[in-house]
């Protein structure tokens, strides 16, 4: 029995079976490569769902996870730390300008969210307060952003959802405009859906809930969970929007590898939630602040964030030239692509692997592609040839 064998077995005994692991070990990863535990290198570009945005091992946050754990882990948020507080301030300034809430992950910073926007409702007398979000959204598993999550939440087996919250058919801005009115606590949006397959939002969208927020006093959130820490050629994708949210949430590059979330509020919404209204055991420790200020500082870099826009550009490029793609969706390195009606995207995904290139299949006809923001130009153009060469084979196959 060999040990990977072995591993699966294991895995099959003693975990709940929630997920639908490829079958590959890895053992060891620095920047955007990967190796098994027979020794196989793979380009990954996937980034652990665009979790090592900067890379696998990137020196600057191991040093700075090595010498935090070396010095103080965790004393609970009953006490100050010096890591948690300079992140909440690093966050803060970068984009919103008001205080910030931690959290382990990304649903919980949507959960804290949606605790600001209801509580903020209830301030201003609304009895009945609801969160408008998009078909197709992805916010979480949590029971609050779950229910915000349309297609998960239909799942009978895990009703019934909480109430207050409306979906509404995506990137439709009139039916957007009139889901919202003075009952509306929030509206609850990804700028680009990440789990769907890549689809940004329109600026004609955005502007109307932007708009119809204004007009009803409801909050816009943008979780940039997937979309936040460079993704998409800014620090923050609002960035490149017209429109300015009230409340932002992030997590999955933040940490580096390490679990790690956050709200971040404007500065009017700074003191909505106060002492017992919300909390969390873990979050904001002394490590994963620290990781994620060295993240901080290696993405808030305009060089680095000029980089991504210019590769995202000449991966999208080498993508469009390609028999069998039919389009590219995204922004910087989120990618999604669009692969022409008949081609198995399971299937390519899974050759896609063999041949040592690490994509993600998030819908039938579609390769999602994000490459840690570190990738270079030599990697982007062996990730399109492997794409290529999978694609050719695709077809030789099924003639």
């Amino acid at each position: 029995m060999t040990a990977l064998v072995d591993l699966r077995e294991r895995e099959r005994r003693w975990l709940m079976q929630t997920y639908r692991r490829a079958p590959v070990e890895f053992v060891r990863g620095e920047g955007a490569r990967l190796w098994d535990s027979e020794g196989k290198e793979y380009l990954d570009f996937l980034a652990g769902i665009s979790v090592c945005s900067v890379g696998h091992c990137h020196p600057d946050v191991v040093a700075a996870v090595r010498a935090q754990a070396g010095e103080l882990m965790h004393v609970s948020n009953l006490f100050y730390t010096a890591p948690m507080v300079r992140l909440a301030e690093r966050l803060s300034t970068s984009s919103l300008g008001g205080k910030v809430f931690f959290a382990n992950s990304g649903t919980e910073a949507n959960e804290c969210a949606i605790k600001v926007a209801r509580k903020n409702a209830y301030r201003r007398g609304v009895e009945n307060p609801e969160i408008v979000s998009f078909e197709r959204d992805f916010h979480g598993r949590t029971y609050g952003a779950l229910s915000a999550t349309p297609n998960l939440a239909e799942n009978p087996a895990l009703q019934p959802m909480l109430p207050g919250f409306r979906s509404v058919p995506f990137d439709d801005a009139g039916t957007l405009r009139d889901a919202v009115y003075e009952e509306t606590a929030a509206v609850l949006i990804e700028p680009i859906q990440g789990e769907s397959g890549v689809y940004p939002l329109s600026e004609e969208t955005l502007l109307a809930a932007r708009e119809a927020c204004d007009e009803t006093g409801a909050l816009l959130i943008f979780d940039e969970i997937q979309t936040g820490m460079g993704r998409t050629g800014s620090v923050w994708a609002y960035e490149q929007t017209p429109v300015r949210p009230d409340l932002l949430t992030t997590a999955k590059a933040l940490g580096g590898g390490l679990p790690i979330g956050a709200c971040v509020a404007a500065e009017r919404l700074g003191d909505v939630l106060e002492p017992g209204d919300h909390g969390s055991t873990f979050a904001g420790g002394a490590v994963v602040s620290a990781a994620a200020l060295a993240v901080l500082d290696l993405v808030d870099d305009p060089a680095l964030l000029r980089r991504v826009r210019e590769l995202g550009g000449a991966l999208r490029d080498g993508l469009l030239e390609l028999d069998g793609v039919t389009a590219v969706r995204g922004r910087g390195l989120m990618l999604g692509v669009g692969l022409a009606a008949g081609i198995d995207a399971a299937a390519v995904g899974a050759d896609l692997l063999e041949r040592g290139l690490i994509v993600n299949v998030p819908e039938p006809g579609t390769l999602r592609l994000l490459p840690p923001l570190t990738v270079d130009s030599d990697q982007i153009e062996r990730a399109v040839d492997l794409i290529s060469d999978s694609l050719i084979s695709y077809a030789d196959d099924e003639r």
